[in-house]
């Protein structure tokens, strides 16, 4: 729904299913770059200079290995994109409704970042964490051993293993992400959008996703050292998260808290966009089937 107003809130079961659908589209179409990135992020040979550009890296996984290993981990990611994007909207606008002004219905910017916040972390929670922990594993394990032959094989071996704390590995690094995350896009956002109404800037899909995107810069460089604890967490043989702070500092210092920004950059700064114009679009295709005629939640 439109942020500054008091108008009808669009119904939970439409901010569910859209936001599933929305999450999903972003996670498959922007999947290369957050494999790049993800790559990147997984221990290095010291000495060895790392690429950039997220395309060199596809290109050089691609050549070497085929476009099955550039999609290693996909699916995990894309069912958890759809979890967490379901959760993440549904619960950002129940929130936003409790912590709006009650006589304008109006967030403030600490509002706004509070209800991401909350938001981030439900999604972390019940979905971003093992889907995550999937996914990393897949990605790094290719590069080793390859003993997993799936997303289920990956599940389950994992399970046997080390039971449900290894597929939590990295919940606290990856919750701190998502709360920070969720607070700056959700936030970032709803800001600009609020700056737009009351400049009389008239709302489109191209403005939709502009949008979109300038929410994934501030994001990405905010959050990025979260990123980076959580993807080392949650390699092939997990580590706690302190093990994991302590092995980011030893192998490149303070700087390497931002290993893998460009990478990051290149694939929020896209699928924000992606998330925010795919939303509004699955809002207008579900809210007459739902028979109802309520706003955008954002």
């Amino acid at each position: 729904m439109v942020s500054g107003g008091k108008d009808k809130n669009t119904p939970a079961f439409v901010s569910l299913a859209a936001g599933g659908i929305a999450g999903g589209v972003e996670g498959f179409i922007s999947y290369p770059l957050e494999f790049a990135k993800t790559r990147v992020q997984l221990r290095e040979k010291k000495g060895v200079l790392t690429p950039r550009n997220p395309f060199v890296v596809v290109q050089q996984v691609y050549q070497k290995e085929g476009i099955r290993a550039v999609y290693k981990g996909c699916g995990p990611l894309v069912i958890g994109s759809i979890g967490k994007d379901a959760v993440r909207f549904l619960f950002f606008d129940q929130i936003k409704e409790a912590f709006a002004d009650p006589t304008t219905g109006t967030l403030s910017p600490v509002r706004n970042l509070l209800a991401g916040m909350t938001a981030g972390v439900a999604a972390s929670v019940t979905a971003v964490t093992p889907s995550e922990r999937i996914k990393t594993a897949m990605i790094d394990d290719a590069r080793h051993e390859k003993r997993f032959r799936s997303g289920w094989h990956a599940t389950s071996t994992i399970w046997k293993e080390q039971g449900i704390v290894g597929l939590y590995r990295g919940l606290a690094g990856s919750t701190l992400k998502q709360a920070s995350a969720t607070a700056f896009r959700m936030g970032t956002y709803n800001v600009l959008k609020d700056y737009q109404k009351r400049r009389d800037i008239k709302q489109s899909t191209a403005i939709n996703f502009a949008n979109g995107s300038v929410a994934g810069v501030v994001t990405t460089l905010t959050t990025q050292p979260f990123d980076v604890i959580k993807t080392r967490s949650q390699s092939a043989l997990g580590m706690t998260t302190a093990e994991s702070t302590k092995s980011i500092l030893i192998d490149y210092g303070l700087r390497g808290f931002w290993k893998g920004t460009t990478m990051r950059l290149g694939r929020t700064v896209f699928s924000g966009g992606i998330l925010f114009t795919s939303y509004e679009a699955a809002v207008k295709l579900i809210m007459p089937l739902y028979g109802g005629h309520g706003n955008f939640l954002y």
